[in-house]
């Protein structure tokens, strides 16, 4: 039996290599291998941090009779979802046609030309109450291909005929107006569980999207986001040892979580709570609680050669044996003598863009000059690794494994996550390189939306590539544009090219987050759940666009105590994009097309605050009470 997961980028198929099932990767050689043979398909999808990936792969895949079973009578392919998102969404969608119960992993029987026939998630090796064993499941499926193959073909043509069908619904409309964002703000207040805290039943998820849409509005809807998230970092979700939020938990106080820790989870829920230290009254909680989540991604998450893992595994070895959760329940004395739940070690290029925006944003704040300076490390180092390993000949990839670099392509998530990481480091370093490389990153996104018709939809953006198998497999649907844990990529990108709006690159950058975020106008009022992000990207576009450069010195010896003031005054400001530049910074921005840093001097050599609201700028102020006097009234009122 060839060992085809063997040598894989994912951690999640290395795990699988020793199986009996005889594995094949995703790509077209599965599919066709089952058209020689003449069989179906098993598409088995997880990751390397699910603990029911890890139960289903003990009890079943490494069943010698149940491996047999697969082997005789399927060709199996196992798939890392968050290595191949497109092919996960996919066959999320076709399996939502026979269980309600989606999840991961999840377990997909198809034609040897990829159509869904059946679908289902963990199957144990022996039946437990209504849920099926799974060489039960098996046996069945193999018997219908051979007596009822008629049915399944219809039925798989069906589902995919339906998903074509729903893929091209319009949902498109005009950008909600202030009134409609506070409506869909108060269907979330209303679904607010008042005793715990989170929203709608068990199982809870952080689900970060939501809180940044409530947190974009002032008012009730951003109190909420604070009583929120405040709940959960003092609730068993989080962790108090190492500062990571955990997957999700299944008891609605927040109590027995999934212990898994996610990188685009805590990435978001730190840049919540450094927005959070600029609300009113949350400093006190929000500082501590951003503090505790940088320091987990600067040191738990940390690749030593740059970067940050993907998740963190739920479960670890005590006492010689594999527990779920059991690490985390011990205190921070026991735990170091133990050894951590392995890391999955995958670079994801959009995920890795979502900690680089976070720990950028944490270190701008400057509320703790060693943890500031740690992360801001952290972010340049993953910055330039992402950039040197996966964007290849101006082409950006996915993922990436001790250097070398998976096939598969970026999705449209890489790119706008990515991109509006490197913006945020720019604003925080005052390197004005990191913007040039977001710029280029939607400019080939306009460009291939352009070129591959995408725009005459009205879909300004577009990934790098199509999976090509699913191209092949004619199963290649447009991204789903609800969102789960992590905002969608038309979202992300509509997020970075209005950054670059505001920072003066040019309008047409607005435009196209303003189509992006049309596109989904339609529906996303009335689902605030599934649209979170894109909802705060809408607030943003709605909000006034306060823009803040201050020109400091380059000499920090030589700054006054005044000057010293005003870019602290300058930190503690809500505004919608923040720069402090020395005077040389704001020439090369200028010169690299960034408008907003045109003509801005350090008057007198002294530190000075220029503050603009959609590039009509007040007069230049060097006092930290003048500065708060220009700003406050804007943001608060």
């Amino acid at each position: 039996m060839a060992n085809r997961l063997q040598g894989a980028v994912s951690p999640y198929l290395r795990g699988h290599a020793e199986n009996p099932v005889d594995w094949y990767p995703w790509g077209p050689e599965a599919f066709a291998a089952a058209r020689e043979r003449d069989v179906p398909v098993l598409v088995s999808i997880g990751y390397a941090t699910c603990h029911w990936c890890h139960v289903m792969a003990r009890q079943s895949f490494s069943n010698p009779a149940i491996a047999a079973q697969l082997n005789r009578d399927f060709v199996a392919v196992k798939v890392d979802r968050e290595e191949h998102p497109g092919v996960d969404g996919s066959y999320l969608a076709a399996a939502s046609a026979f269980t309600r119960e989606l999840g991961w992993p999840l377990t997909v029987f198809t034609t040897p030309e990829g159509r869904t026939f059946y679908a289902g998630t963990y199957f144990p090796p022996t039946a437990v109450g209504a849920t099926p064993a799974f060489g039960e499941v098996l046996a069945a499926v193999a018997e219908a291909w051979r007596s009822r193959r008629g049915e399944l073909l219809a039925m798989g043509e069906e589902v995919a005929n339906a998903l074509a069908g729903a893929a091209a619904a319009t949902t498109g409309g005009a950008l909600p107006s202030d009134a409609e964002l506070g409506e869909a703000a108060r269907s979330l207040a209303a679904e607010e569980d008042r005793e715990y805290g989170g929203f709608g039943p068990a199982p809870r998820f952080p689900v970060p999207t939501v809180l940044s849409f409530l947190g974009e509005l002032p008012g009730e809807a951003r109190t909420l986001a604070a009583r929120t998230l405040q709940r959960m970092a003092a609730s068993p979700l989080f962790d108090p040892v190492d500062g990571g939020f955990f997957r999700y938990a299944t008891k609605r106080d927040w109590s027995e979580p999934h212990y898994e820790r996610m990188l685009p989870d805590n990435a978001q829920l730190l840049g919540l709570a450094v927005a959070a230290t600029r609300w009113p009254g949350s400093i006190g909680w929000a500082a501590p609680l951003a503090n505790d989540l940088a320091r987990f991604l600067t040191t738990t998450m940390a690749l030593p050669g740059g970067g940050f893992a993907s998740a963190q595994d739920s479960e670890s070895v005590l006492d010689g044996r594999r527990d779920e959760g059991g690490y985390y329940r011990l205190d921070a004395e026991a735990r170091a003598a133990v050894r951590a739940p392995a890391l999955d070690e995958k670079l994801l290029s959009g995920w890795n863009g979502l900690a680089i925006g976070a720990l950028s944003a944490f270190a701008e704040r400057g509320l703790e000059e060693s943890a500031a300076a740690a992360a801001l490390t952290a972010a340049r180092e993953a910055a330039a690794v992402v950039l040197e390993r996966q964007l290849l000949d101006g082409v950006l990839r996915r993922a990436s494994l001790d250097g070398v670099v998976s096939e598969a392509p970026a999705t449209l998530e890489d790119v706008g996550m990515l991109a509006g990481g490197l913006i945020r480091l720019a604003l925080a370093t005052g390197e004005r390189s990191w913007a040039s490389r977001a710029r280029e990153l939607i400019d080939r996104a306009l460009h291939d939306a352009e070129t591959g018709g995408e725009a005459a939809r009205g879909i300004p953006f577009a990934p790098p590539a199509l999976d090509p198998t699913l191209d092949v497999l004619g199963l290649a649907l447009p991204d789903d544009p609800a969102e789960g844990a992590a905002p969608s990529g038309l979202t992300s990108c509509a997020d970075a090219a209005l950054l670059l709006a505001q920072l003066g690159a040019g309008e047409r950058y607005r435009e196209a987050a303003e189509r992006a975020m049309a596109s989904v106008a339609g529906i996303a009022p009335g689902r605030p759940i599934a649209f979170g992000g894109a909802l705060a990207v809408m607030a943003r576009l709605r909000a006034p666009e306060v823009q803040l450069v201050v020109v400091a010195p380059a000499d920090e010896a030589s700054a006054d105590a005044a000057s010293a003031s005003l870019v602290e005054e300058a930190r503690r400001q809500p505004v919608a994009v923040r720069a402090i530049v020395t005077p040389a910074q704001a020439q090369e921005f200028a010169e690299s097309g960034f408008e907003l840093f045109a003509a801005r001097e350090a008057l007198d050599g002294r530190a000075t605050a220029f503050r603009c609201e959609h590039f009509v700028c007040a007069l230049p102020v060097q006092e930290p009470e003048a500065l708060a006097a220009l700003v406050r009234p804007t943001i608060e009122g």
